[in-house]
C-alpha cells in the first residue's frame, strides 16, 4: 500500500520522487519521469552564488516551465546568507519548495564545504536551516547522508535541528558521505530517524525494484522514496513501484516499442531544451543508459557517441530498434 506524502501545504500524487542528479535530472528528464508516475522531482543543484547564474548550465537549471506543481529547486552551497538569498530567488522565479543539499558527496562539492561536507560542522548546518526557512514563505526540505563517515553518523541530530528550524521534510541517503556511492545503503538510520522526528522523511540510496522499494518502506517506516541512479535509462520504474505497492503484482515490462517511444521523446525533448549542439552530447549518456541492456558489449553506444547531428540520432535510434525487431544483433 502507498503511504500518503505531504510537503507542507502539498500532499503528492504519490510518495515516489525522482532524487536530484547533477547533470541528470534536468527539465526534460523531470517532465518525463513524472509522466511516467513520479510523485514529484526535484531539480538539478543550483549552485547559491547567484553571481554564477549567467552561465548556460545555470540558466537552464534555473528553468521549470511547463513543470507540474508543486516544483521543486535544491539549492546548494556553505554561506547561510548566500543560501537564503538563493532561496528567495528561486522562489520568485517558481519554486514551490526549496530543497538544501546536504547529501553530495562529491569531491568538487565537498571542498567548497557544501553539499554532505556541511555535516561535519553541525553550527553551520543549523545556521543554513534557519536563514532559509526565514527566508521564504514556501516549505523547505533537507536532502543530507547519514553522517559524515561511519563513525560519525550525526543524522538524527541534524534531523532535529532541522525539524526546530522548520524544515518540512528530510530526505536520507542510506551511507555516509565517506562511502560515497560505494558498498550497500544501510536503513536502520533512516528508521531510528523516522522514530524520532514528527516531519515526513524520505529514503533513498539502493532502491532499483518494486520487492526493495516495499522492502525499505517497511523497514524504515518513511513516508516515501526517493529514486535516482535506477531511474536512469529506466523513468518507467516509478510506474512499476507504484503498481507493485498497491497492487502486490508487477507490471509487465515495456515493449521494445513503448521504450523506443520515450526515449525517441526524450532525444527530442534533450535537443529543444539545450539546442541542438549541447542537445546531442548530452543525450548521448541517456542513451548509453536505455540501451545497457540491448548493447552489452557498448558496440552502438560507440557508434552512436560519434553523431553530432540531432536528426541522425532519432534516425539512427530508429534503424536500431527495427533491427531489435528483426532479431538483428547490431555490429560495428
Amino acid at each position: 500500500m502507498l503511504p500518503t506524502a505531504k510537503i507542507g501545504p502539498y500532499t503528492l500524487p504519490n510518495p515516489l520522487i525522482v532524487a536530484p542528479m547533477a547533470g541528470v535530472t534536468d527539465r526534460p528528464f523531470r517532465l518525463l519521469c513524472r509522466r511516467l508516475g513520479a510523485g514529484l522531482a526535484v531539480s538539478e543543484m543550483v549552485i547559491a552564488d547567484s553571481k554564477l547564474w549567467h552561465t548556460r548550465k545555470s540558466r537552464t537549471r534555473l528553468d521549470h516551465k511547463g513543470e507540474p506543481e508543486p516544483r521543486s529547486v535544491q539549492i546548494a552551497g556553505g554561506d547561510p546568507h548566500m543560501l537564503a538569498d538563493a532561496a528567495r530567488q528561486n522562489a520568485q522565479f517558481g519554486a514551490q519548495i526549496i530543497d538544501i543539499n546536504m547529501g553530495c558527496p562529491a569531491k568538487k562539492v565537498c571542498n567548497k564545504a557544501a553539499g554532505s561536507a556541511l555535516m561535519k560542522d553541525e553550527t553551520l548546518v543549523r545556521d543554513i536551516l534557519e536563514a532559509v526557512v526565514q527566508a521564504v514563505d514556501v516549505p523547505v526540505t533537507l536532502k543530507m547522508r547519514t553522517g559524515w563517515d561511519r563513525d560519525n553518523r550525526n543524522a538524527l541530530v541534524i534531523a532535529r535541528m532541522a525539524e526546530d528550524a522548520g524544515i518540512q521534510a528530510v530526505a536520507i541517503h542510506g551511507r555516509t558521505r565517506a562511502d560515497k556511492y560505494e558498498g550497500n545503503a544501510e536503513y536502520d538510520t533512516i528508521a531510528d530517524v523516522k522514530s524520532r522526528i514528527s516531519i515526513p522523511v524520505f529514503a533513498n540510496g539502493d532502491i532499483t525494484s518494486p520487492e526493495k522499494a516495499r522492502e525499505v518502506l517497511r523497514h524504515t517506516g518513511a513516508d516515501g522514496l526517493l529514486i535516482g541512479r535506477a531511474a536512469q535509462g529506466s523513468p518507467w520504474i516509478f510506474r512499476e513501484i507504484r503498481h507493485f505497492l498497491e497492487t502486490g503484482s508487477h507490471m509487465a515490462a515495456p515493449e521494445l516499442d513503448e521504450v523506443e517511444d520515450i526515449l525517441t521523446e526524450h532525444l527530442q525533448a534533450l535537443h529543444a531544451f539545450y539546442g541542438e549542439t549541447m542537445g546531442v552530447r548530452i543525450a548521448r549518456k541517456h542513451v548509453g543508459w536505455y540501451l545497457q541492456s540491448h548493447d552489452p558489449g557498448k558496440q552502438f553506444r560507440k557508434r552512436f557517441n560519434a553523431i553530432d547531428d540531432a536528426l541522425e540520432q532519432r534516425d539512427t535510434i530508429q534503424r536500431y530498434f527495427a533491427g531489435l525487431r528483426n532479431g538483428e544483433v547490431f555490429a560495428a
